[in-house]
């Protein structure tokens, strides 16, 4: 696997424009290097949000709902299994609710019933719940089918989904997705957990409207922003300046203390302190524990989770769902150790993309396995479980310049007929094949591989911001830095520099602990995951971290990569 260490280029312009506006000199670089032009892309406050009505029909969906709740008519939400469509169920329940609404939920199960509104779905809703109007959350922009049956049994149908919508869109009575054709929605970026709060935002709107609220008495969704934020950052959607805001409000409630009991005890089993919350805490933390639940069990215990007030159920939910996790990361810790068996013979320079099988594999755990070999490999990996009835269910995850939803829509317009079904974002999808299909979907998948990437495209690099002055390597500088939100699509600040290697061990058997000098400077650093040792001298790519040690905090470098000069 070849890495190599890249440096960002680096508008001087912009940056010099974003310190004039009163930012720090070293983020204004940082910024101005991820496409930042403005000082009022960086506001965090709510009044700074795009506003609803550019959501195309956010308006209708707002009057027919509020028309519904008025009607005192049974909804149900149509969730999906992941963390973004629980935050997405539960914020809906909770907002509807605050509203008047009279409403329910359901939640597929992975294995039973896969992904979205399927006719079985809606049979299965109806037999249990009886809906006049069934609302999807972060899944029905493809289902097509389930939405022709709910029709059928007299059920109005209201999509909100943030997923790319194939040819034809479902008849649904209103469909909210800034992803669907001529939405002219600034941020295409929303997780499904986003779109949900903009059709409540939407819908308080149109109810003040009709007063049957005011400013005063309306219910307050801002207490909805843990919950969004949870779902955003967990769902890997780019964090642009929108999505920034709607994380920042989130963890902003989050560190003062005011989240639902539900966050707050994942927090809590996660062994994080919630008053320090950042992105981090949420996409490795927070989010698994919870999703852990739609991968091997079932959904509804995290949505239970996120819908109590009764900080004691809520408590014994997290240790349920954490034991949840410990065995989903033995699952997958068994099913990457046959992968890489599967992968003995695996040239990466001979083979663009990865396709793998094994009999023995959990459907809910292969997504996690694809993201692991597609980070040991770099190339575009999908990794199929058995499906039943002679099918087998892959999950794909991608690499920057390969759009993992439009290669399978390529490969199924090729091959007609060898993909069954398929959808999904340009990082990740999901599709269905038949089991004894494999040997040809993995030959046309290759095929696309070979004529969409270079050479290049598949070397990992590791992109930097460049060198960072002596007097930043400073605890005072981290707490800056750790006050922005970073993330997808907003990554956060990697240095690099020469450094003497003063000395190096490895710590645990499996991390590179290392003292490095520069301009006469010590610093710690560690490498994880890393054992192979360094020259006298080391090209460093690196981030910040304050590191507590018997009461005293020092500035401790985590290292990225790192190669000899």
């Amino acid at each position: 696997m070849k890495t190599r260490i890249a440096t960002r280029p680096c508008p001087f312009r912009q940056s010099e424009l974003l310190r004039q506006g009163g930012v720090h000199p070293v983020l204004a670089r940082i910024y101005a290097a991820r496409g930042l032009v403005d000082v009022r892309e960086l506001s965090c406050e709510l009044t700074a949000l795009v506003p609803p009505s550019g959501l195309k029909h956010i308006d209708a969906a707002a009057v027919f709902l509020a028309d519904a709740i008025a009607a005192r008519k049974k909804m149900t939400i149509v969730a999906d299994y992941d963390c973004d469509g629980a935050t997405a169920c539960a914020t809906a329940l909770r907002g509807l609710r605050a509203m008047g609404a009279e409403v329910d939920y359901i939640v597929p199960d992975r294995v039973v019933h896969g992904y979205g509104l399927t006719p079985d779905i809606v049979e299965l809703t109806v037999r249990e719940k009886a809906p006049d109007i069934i609302v999807t959350v972060d899944n029905g922009i493809a289902s097509v089918d389930g939405v022709l049956e709910a029709n059928r049994r007299g059920i109005e149908v209201v999509v909100t989904d943030h997923h790319l919508p194939g040819d034809t869109l479902p008849p649904a009575r209103v469909i909210v997705n800034p992803n669907q054709p001529e939405c002219g929605f600034p941020s295409k970026n929303l997780a499904g957990v986003g779109v949900v709060f903009y059709v409540l935002l939407a819908l308080r709107a149109e109810l003040r409207r009709r007063g049957v609220f005011d400013a005063q008495t309306q219910p307050k969704l801002d207490n909805l922003l843990d919950l969004v934020a949870l779902g955003t950052v967990a769902d890997v959607v780019k964090l642009d300046a929108n999505n920034r805001i709607l994380v920042a409000q989130g963890i902003k409630r989050m560190r003062a203390g005011r989240m639902h009991a539900g966050v707050a005890a994942l927090f809590r089993v996660a062994g994080r302190e919630a008053r320090n919350a950042s992105p981090f805490d949420l996409g490795f933390a927070v989010g698994p524990r919870l999703n852990a639940a739609g991968r091997l069990e079932d959904m509804a215990l995290g949505i239970e989770c996120l819908t109590t007030d009764d900080e004691g159920r809520a408590w014994a939910i997290a240790q349920q769902l954490n034991e949840i996790n410990l065995k989903r990361r033995e699952i997958e810790a068994e099913m990457q150790d046959t992968a890489l068996l599967h992968l003995d013979a695996f040239e990466p320079a001979d083979s663009s993309t990865i396709a793998v099988f094994d009999e023995g594999w959990h459907q809910g755990v292969i997504g996690i396995v694809a993201s692991r070999l597609k980070e040991k490999f770099f190339r575009p990996t999908i990794t199929f479980a058995p499906g039943g009835a002679g099918l087998i269910k892959g999950s794909g995850r991608s690499i920057p310049g390969f759009h993992m939803r439009d290669a399978l829509d390529l490969v199924s317009k090729k091959v007609p007929g060898l993909i069954e079904k398929f959808g999904g974002h340009a990082m990740a999808a999901g599709l269905t094949i038949r089991a004894d299909s494999f040997d040809a979907f993995q030959q046309a998948f290759e095929a696309v591989g070979r004529a969409w990437l270079t050479q290049a495209q598949l070397e990992r690099v590791v992109e930097t911001d460049g060198p960072l002055e002596d007097e930043f390597y400073s605890t005072t500088f981290i707490e800056l830095c750790d006050g922005q939100v970073w993330g997808q699509g907003f990554a956060p600040p990697v240095f690099c520099d020469e450094f003497r290697v003063l000395s190096q061990r490895i710590l645990k058997e499996k991390h590179l602990k290392l003292l490095l000098e520069r301009n006469g400077r010590r610093y710690d650093a560690i490498w994880f995951g890393h054992t192979e040792g360094l020259g006298d001298r080391a090209r460093v790519a690196f981030r910040l971290d304050a590191n507590e040690y018997n009461g005293v905090t020092k500035v401790q470098l985590l290292v990225e990569h790192a190669e000899p000069v």
